[in-house]
Order: C-alpha cells, then structure tokens, then sequence
C-alpha cells in the first residue's frame, strides 16, 4: 500500500514538473525585455539619418555640391576645389572589425566623366597630409569598408599636426564612445582657402587643382545604441561640434577648439542637423560641450 502511495505521489509530482517546464517554454519575453535587447543591439544605419546639411544633389550640374553616396559614408563634393565639402557617417560597433589599414589611396571613378579626379599623387610634396575625413579606423569591418576610405574624395589637404594629432584624438575618443554601447552620426568637412604646412602656408596644390582649406571641422552627435535615431536626439543629447585652423601650429588637444554647432553653420551656410525635430535644433546646436575628453 505504501509503495502504491509512493508511486502516485512520484507520478503527479513527475507530472507538475512537465507542466511547469511547458509553461516557462511557453513564456513569451515582455515588452521591456524586447526593449532592452534592441537598445543593445548595434546596427549599420544610414549615414545621413540626420539630414543632408548642404541639400547636395547627384546632379552633375550641382558641382560645387555634388552628392557622392557610398555605402560606408555620403558627401558632398565640390569639383572646382577638389575635396569635399563635408562628409556624414554612421559609427557604431556594428562598422567595426579586425580588417587592418588598407592605405591603398586610389581616385574615386564614380565622379561625373571630365571631372578632375585627384590621386595619391597629387598630394606628393604639397606639404599636406591626405587627410581622411571618414577616418580609416572607423571602417574596419571589411576590406571593401575600409578601402572606401581611402578614396581621393574622402580626403583633404591637412597640415600634420591637425591630422594626425588634434584630429587623431577626437577620432579616437569617438570609438571610445562606441565601445561604451553608444551609437554617433559624425558630419565634418572643411571651407575657408589658405593653409599652412610642412612647406608653409599656400592656397592650393596638384597645380591649383586642389584648394587648401583654412579650417577644418567636425560635429559628433552621441546617442546609446538604439532605433529611430533622428527622433531620439533631445536636448539632453550630447553634441560635439569642433573647428580648427589648418595649420602645424594647431593645439594638440582637440578639447581646445570646441565650439558650438551653430558657429560652424554661420561659417559654412550648411543645415547640419536638419532631420532633427527644429525646437531640440536651437538647443543643442547653441550649446559647447564640456563633456570628459578620454
């Protein structure tokens, strides 16, 4: 009698723990679980999710603000000055990888036919770096990413000191931001004619071909890892906005040049931000940052 009892009880218990694991098989996350998961999640987002600044065309008519769209970033390229105007791209751990430095600087076929195409040679003896505006390291995840940077498009003539210094640090702290689970859409680019390099100041270079910007700028917009981007930006989100003068002289710490995001549209005439809803515009763009630096 007592091991036909056992033999029930261990039966119905048996049977419990089947239900039970059913149940939780069964179990479908909650919002906030689903939520939290796509927060973490970092994705490949369009590189101008924040708005065209320039309203750059495909147009080859428009060649002073001529629109180049890669996969790996968009600009807008002016023919007469041989560089871009500015360039925008997406930054998230989802562009980057283990593909190591490329440097195989080439010119960039896609321009209109007729249209002067620099090479790595036409920066040779300027006294000028080819400098990245879509830096390099921020496109590691393939070869044919990182290649992409090193079109003659994405470069300009920059003194060394700036690139591979000032420039070098912002860059780097950037990708510091990325590895802390956050997401940043980065717009820079260069205007103004005069530059001071190895060789001293001058005006252009590759025979007048190329035009040496007197500064050189950039806006990083930091948000967590996340979806809807543009809709995402408040006037608590923190906004980067520095501008440099193009020379050997320039301060080694990039903290040094911050500025606001309006100043640098008064200087260029470009709408930065321009997909982000107008009232958080006048608050962020009006603000310096003040933020850590490493």
């Amino acid at each position: 009698m007592k091991r036909t009892l056992y033999r029930v009880l261990s039966f119905c218990l048996v049977g419990s723990l089947a239900v039970s694991c059913a149940k939780d098989e069964n179990v479908t996350p909650g919002p906030d679980v689903v939520a939290q998961t796509a927060d973490a999640t970092a994705t490949r987002d369009s590189n101008i999710a924040l708005g065209n600044p320039s309203g750059a065309t495909t147009d080859a008519a428009n060649y002073t603000n001529y629109l180049l769209s890669k996969t790996q970033y968009s600009a807008s390229y002016h023919r007469d000055r041989g560089i871009p105007n500015w360039v925008s791209w997406h930054l998230s751990s989802a562009w980057l990888g283990t593909t190591p430095r490329q440097d195989n600087f080439s010119s960039d076929a896609t321009l209109p036919t007729g249209w002067f195409r620099a090479t790595s040679s036409s920066y040779t003896g300027s006294g000028f770096d080819r400098g990245h505006n879509c830096p390099s390291a921020d496109r590691t995840g393939s070869v044919a990413d990182n290649s992409a940077t090193f079109l003659m498009t994405n470069m300009m003539p920059q003194a060394a000191n700036n690139n591979q210094r000032t420039w070098a640090g912002l860059e780097n702290y950037c990708r510091t931001l990325v590895d802390a689970g956050n997401e940043l859409y980065i717009i820079c680019g260069s205007y103004g004619t005069g530059g001071t390099g190895l060789n001293g100041y001058t005006t252009t270079i590759a025979s007048g071909k190329i035009t040496v910007p007197s500064n050189c700028w950039k806006v990083v917009v930091v948000l967590p890892n996340g979806t809807g981007d543009a809709a995402r930006v408040t006037t608590s989100t923190r906004v980067i906005a520095i501008n440099t003068p193009n020379t050997q002289t320039v301060n080694t710490d990039w903290a040094a040049y911050r500025t606001t995001v309006d100043a640098i549209e008064a200087a260029t005439g470009y709408n930065l931000l321009s997909a982000v809803s107008s009232t958080v515009q006048s608050t962020i763009e009006s603000r310096v940052d003040t933020g850590p630096t490493n």
